[in-house]
């Protein structure tokens, strides 16, 4: 509902306009399930297919759809789950950087570029798009 209600509606407001667009927010679980997050990734992949559809059912309302799919940062909210209290990774940061290919976690400035691709005229003929802001993570298969 977080994703589908709000796309019905502005998409409802945007026919026709001029550089429409709409952008959901999916992320690496929609690629392949994150451990001991099914839920998380099962919705995901829900957001992704869904912004595909409708960018198939806008299109000729001069609407773009897509989203942009995050990998992982490093953020107060995250914080805990990701480093021990004396600074050193856990086991499942360590997990994270050796699958991501620049080997780190991305910081939330990172995630401007990608939205900013999306929403300007030069990605005019960009839609139905899953965007990995991921360094690299989806494209690596650990070998």
């Amino acid at each position: 509902m977080g994703t589908m209600l709000p796309t019905q509606i502005f998409g409802s407001a945007l026919v026709n306009s001029e550089n429409a667009n709409i952008i959901n927010i999916s992320s690496m679980g929609a690629f392949s399930p994150l451990t001991r997050i099914p839920g998380y990734s099962a919705a995901k992949a829900a957001v992704s297919n869904f912004t595909q559809w409708a960018a198939t059912y806008f299109a000729k309302s001069n609407i773009r759809v897509n989203a942009i799919a995050p990998g992982f940062f490093q953020t107060t909210q995250n914080h805990a789950l990701h480093f021990n209290p004396d600074g050193t990774p856990t086991p499942r940061s360590k997990k994270i950087t050796d699958s991501t290919p620049m080997g780190k976690y991305g910081d939330p400035e990172n995630l401007i570029g990608g939205p900013l691709y999306l929403l300007s005229p030069q990605s005019c003929f960009v839609t139905g798009v899953i965007l990995p802001i991921d360094g690299g993570f989806t494209s690596y298969s650990g070998v």
